[in-house]
């Protein structure tokens, strides 16, 4: 054996069958790139890319290193239906099962006993003729048949004098079975009692019945059907991926592999595909519908996800049916119970039936769909949570003036539905008056939170006792916006750039005060009236966290709400069916992008809800703004103008006489001011509160010299203030 630590080479090297040198006689030390397929080593980090000098071979391992230990699957050890949390439901759907199996089959007794007794009766005919056919040899008729047509009498005499003897013998069994039947039936008639001769008959009944159903079918049908599928082989995934043209089965370095054996997973199969070199997601996402082609199934039938180990990595899912086409079913909501805000939402079920929930604390959530496919009922359903919850403050504005949000008027702290003035006020002037106190909230919130000590505010975040203290006056804010894109093309130009600039700050910063905004739009793009109030919705619609995307037109317009990357993610919401009502990809609130078909809350369930959270609000004192009565802010207004105008020549006028006047002719300011209000409003100018003689009485008012006198000095400031 050469010594190789030497640092010289032998002059006697050989070369073995695959051009190496070696040493005759000596051991071959296997190289890294030897060592066997089926040994999991990664030799990615012990193959130097230089060349290896020649006394560094003695330290090459001699032995095939062994495999890197492999993650196993653990199964739970008690079923999760099994589990204590999850066995009551599990109890309740067997025992609906096994209800809805007795009444269905209870329904049709009596004509279950009338099919019996036909299949009894056809079967008694059948074992007769059976019998007959067994005692007189009926099939070797066709023997004696040929027989005679070959004119072989030596033949036919043979056979005729033994089936002759065979028949007696046969005949004699038969005779002799069916009179010992009836002397049993008449022995055993009188000593049986009622109830054994009907089990006796029943079985007798049953045998025949059996003998006389026809070939296939079942006598009675069941009353739950279980539906068929075909259980997915690694054949036939090989056959779909191989005619979407992502592999080749006739080149090596084409073909398909599997990361994991084919597993069953819910009512779907389950495999790890591993695409070849070069091929990634992106890939398998474009092939969609030609991969569920190949599988002969439906597109909505096909679920892929990334896995991260690998780009050419993905896990393929593969429903038995379409799983979006079943309801989620109402709402968990409708119990009508108090929720908490700071616990995740109930939001719908994923693709495999499994229950999706959804965090509101901290998060934005932007809801993007085609018109009619369910985004307001999406977004009213993490409203009507929020709405539950006493301690949260809602500010609701709808862009289309739609019938859906109207009823949160009775919780709402702030609402506005459609874009034109009612009785009610300016719907853009209210969101300008809510966005621009909800940005003052949010400063002095943080302002506030920074006071405070770290046992109260740790790390200088609200938490939840702060926020239901009203002695902080720092409740969760919700602020819902429907049909969004609407308050950015308002027809006026300020308004709108000032819109815009709220929300975006709002967007960005206060989540992280305890202020949640929900928005729904059916245009992620295009929106503005002017280039900076385009690219200002832009930067508004981008900085969501939380996405939801039911069904759009084009992969385009999903990437749009559910963000960028999202189609080579394999997300598209494009792909969703028409009837897929309620159905949509959520982006961002997880690790996981499940497609969830979302709980229903129709128009009735939001009216039931609502009155309830209204009912909690009042037991707990938080009702305020519109839904506690209080007025609706309009623009601001020339009190002094006002009031002055209220003067009919008198140099005097009563408080409560002078809130009359106003409240006739300003109802909509001044409809629900009393005389204490009014002067509280003229006072904070400087106008003294006065005794006035009225109708020979004289009470507590104001004259119309000191009203002049204010409104001069209110004119000089302004002109100071210009100067």
């Amino acid at each position: 054996m050469t010594d190789h630590s030497l640092g010289w080479v032998p002059d006697d090297l050989g070369r073995d069958d695959v051009g190496r040198d070696v040493h005759p006689g000596s051991d071959l030390v296997p190289y890294p790139g030897d060592i066997p397929s089926d040994v999991q080593y990664d030799v990615s980090f012990d193959v130097a890319l230089d060349a290896t000098p020649v006394h560094a071979v003695a330290s090459l391992p001699v032995d095939p290193l062994p495999p890197l230990p492999v993650a196993v699957e653990r199964r739970p050890v008690i079923p999760l239906q099994l589990r204590w949390g999850t066995l009551p439901a599990t109890a309740r759907r067997a025992a609906g099962r096994w209800r809805h199996i007795t009444a269905y089959h209870a329904v049709r007794a009596p004509w279950y006993a009338l099919v019996i007794l036909r299949a009894a009766v056809v079967g008694a005919a059948r074992t007769a003729d059976r019998v007959a056919a067994w005692a007189t040899m009926r099939d070797t008729d066709r023997l004696m048949r040929s027989a005679v047509d070959g004119a072989d009498a030596a033949t036919w005499l043979r056979l005729s004098k033994e089936l002759r003897a065979t028949r007696q013998v046969r005949g004699i069994a038969v005779a002799a079975g069916v009179g010992g039947l009836v002397a049993a039936w008449t022995l055993l008639l009188p000593a049986l009692a009622g109830p054994w001769l009907a089990l006796m008959c029943a079985g007798v009944v049953g045998v025949l019945a059996r003998a006389g159903r026809a070939p296939g079918r079942p006598l009675i049908p069941p009353a739950v059907v279980t539906p068929r599928f075909r259980r997915l082989t690694a054949d036939i995934v090989l056959r779909a991926y191989y005619a979407a043209r992502l592999g080749s089965p006739d080149k090596p370095d084409q073909k398909i592999m599997f990361g994991s054996p084919m597993a069953r997973d819910g009512d779907g199969s389950r495999v790890t595909v591993d695409l070849p070199y070069g091929k990634g997601l992106p890939d398998a996402v474009r092939a969609l519908p030609q991969i569920a082609s190949g599988l002969d199934v439906s597109t909505a039938q096909v679920f892929i996800s990334r896995d991260e180990s690998s780009v050419r990595r993905h896990v393929l899912w593969v429903a038995d049916r379409d799983p979006l086409a079943v309801p989620a079913g109402p709402t968990p909501l409708l119990t009508k119970k108090p929720t908490d805000i700071w616990f995740p939402a109930p939001f719908g079920v994923n693709e495999r039936g499994r229950p999706v929930s959804l965090s509101l604390m901290w998060n934005s959530i932007l809801v993007g769909a085609q018109p009619r496919q369910g985004k307001t009922f999406t977004l009213r359903s993490l409203a009507l949570y929020a709405a539950l919850d006493p301690y949260v403050m809602i500010s609701v504005f709808d862009g289309g003036g739609k019938p859906d949000w109207r009823p949160f008027a009775l919780v709402a702290d702030r609402c506005a539905f459609g874009l034109a003035p009612d009785v009610a006020g300016d719907p853009v002037d209210l969101l300008l008056f809510t966005l621009r106190d909800i940005k003052r909230d949010v400063q002095r919130r943080y302002v506030d939170l920074s006071k405070l000590p770290a046992n109260l505010c740790p790390e200088g975040k609200l938490t939840r006792s702060l926020a239901r203290d009203p002695d902080y006056g720092m409740p969760v804010r919700m602020l819902l916006l429907d049909e969004f894109q609407e308050y950015f093309n308002t027809g006026n130009s300020d308004a709108d750039r000032e819109i815009a600039e709220l929300l975006v700050y709002l967007i960005r910063v206060a989540p992280a005060a305890g202020v949640i905004l929900g928005t729904a739009t059916q245009r992620p793009s295009g929106i503005g009236s002017s280039g900076e109030i385009s690219r200002r919705f832009t930067d508004f619609r981008d900085n969501h966290i939380v996405r939801f995307s039911l069904r759009t037109g084009s992969w385009q317009v999903s990437d749009l709400v559910l963000g960028s990357g999202a189609y080579t993610e394999g997300l598209d919401s494009s792909t969703l069916l028409p009837q897929h009502k309620g159905v949509g990809i959520l982006r961002g609130a997880s690790d996981e992008n499940p497609t969830v078909r979302t709980y229903l809350a129709d128009a009735q369930h939001a009216d039931t809800i609502l009155n309830a959270a209204r009912g909690h609000r009042q037991a707990a004192g938080t009702l305020t703004g519109q839904a506690a009565g209080v007025p609706v802010p309009g623009p601001a207004r020339d009190v002094l103008a006002d009031v002055r105008a209220a003067f009919q020549g008198e140099p005097g006028l009563h408080w409560a006489e002078l809130a009359a006047r106003l409240a006739t002719a300003l109802p909509d300011v001044y409809g629900q001011a009393n005389a204490e209000v009014v002067s509280a409003q003229v006072r904070a100018f400087g106008v003294p509160s006065v005794d006035v003689k009225r109708h020979g009485q004289v009470l507590k008012g104001v004259r119309v010299d000191a009203i002049d006198a204010a409104s001069q000095r209110a004119v000089g400031s302004a002109t100071d203030a210009t100067r």
